[in-house]
């Protein structure tokens, strides 16, 4: 396993520990940002919740490593659309985060999915 592997391990497990911990105990301030036509959107944002903590777990386990890294990128592709109508939303309002949060977030989401592939072994051409 790389270092840079290790960093980025080390580095994003927390931050979806931290998001997954809020989809589950927090999930109404998700719902506001689902976007139409997601059937069943409290358990839509429950299980995506989970998903990112077994996520984060996964990458600790040598195994499931490669995996877990595969599915944190893709898992952050899916949830981009959520993003975009999050930022639509608040900017078309003005009663939301604002620029300075959703612009860096929104240009962010490419970066997420490279950290997560490299926290999973993914990037640099071998299978860790």
């Amino acid at each position: 396993m790389s270092r840079a592997a290790d960093i980025a391990r080390l580095t994003i497990a927390p931050l979806f520990v931290i998001a997954g911990t809020v989809h589950l105990l927090r999930p109404a301030l998700f719902e506001p940002v689902m976007p139409p036509g997601v059937p069943h959107p409290l358990l839509v944002i429950m299980v995506t919740g989970a998903a990112e903590l077994a996520g984060a777990a996964a990458l600790f386990v040598p195994k499931l490593r490669w995996l877990a890294g595969t599915m944190l990128a893709v898992y952050a592709v899916c949830v981009y659309p959520a993003n975009i109508l999050h930022a639509v939303r608040d900017l078309s309002t003005g009663t939301g985060l604002g620029w300075a949060y959703h612009y860096p977030r929104l240009f962010a989401q490419p970066f997420i999915c490279w950290w997560a592939l490299t926290a999973g072994g993914v990037t640099g051409g071998r299978r860790s």
